[in-house]
């Protein structure tokens, strides 16, 4: 029988870390590069265009959507957006125009976003000013080969995550 006056063992300590710590650099260098580059390619659209990076964000996934609709919980997977943010971010594109809201075709219950005629010309004209961000700030500072790279090591952080539910 086991001395009721013995401490419970003890976890193991988690390491630590310093703020130099070399696991970390690589995605502290991915943070970094994402928020500057989308904070100025936010900036840009805002100033060019009135349309924020979201809300380009969000005409682009319904351009590309069968029949330039999607349920509007995928439209706020897609955009990293909680599902009231995804509401109040379609109220304001439907206000101008740009989106229309209709039912689910394959689920009375939910609605879908739908990329408008308007929305379809405001994203096309707002897409040069994307594109020259995407140009200056990512493409010609990221070798072709580091690209693929890049590319590569999203997909399989975006599978594995997924696959983790």
């Amino acid at each position: 029988m086991a001395d009721v006056t013995e401490a419970p063992p003890r976890e193991a300590a988690p390491p630590s870390i310093s703020a130099r710590d070399t696991r970390l650099a690589s995605w502290r260098s991915f943070l970094v590069a994402h928020s500057v580059v989308a904070r100025r390619l936010d900036d840009e659209l805002q100033a060019e265009t009135g349309l924020s990076l979201f809300e380009y964000s969000a005409l682009l996934q319904l351009a590309e959507a069968d029949g330039r609709r999607k349920r509007m919980s995928e439209l706020a997977d897609g955009i990293l957006l909680t599902r009231s943010g995804v509401t109040r971010l379609v109220d304001r594109l439907e206000r101008d125009g740009l989106v229309e809201r209709s039912p689910c075709s394959s689920d009375g219950r939910g609605a879908e976003a739908v990329l408008t005629d308007e929305g379809l010309k405001r994203l096309r004209s707002a897409s040069r000013v994307h594109l020259r961000g995407i140009d200056r700030y990512y493409l010609a500072r990221v070798s072709p080969e580091d690209q693929e790279v890049v590319g590569r090591a999203m997909d399989r952080i975006t599978e594995g995550v997924r696959e983790t539910g």
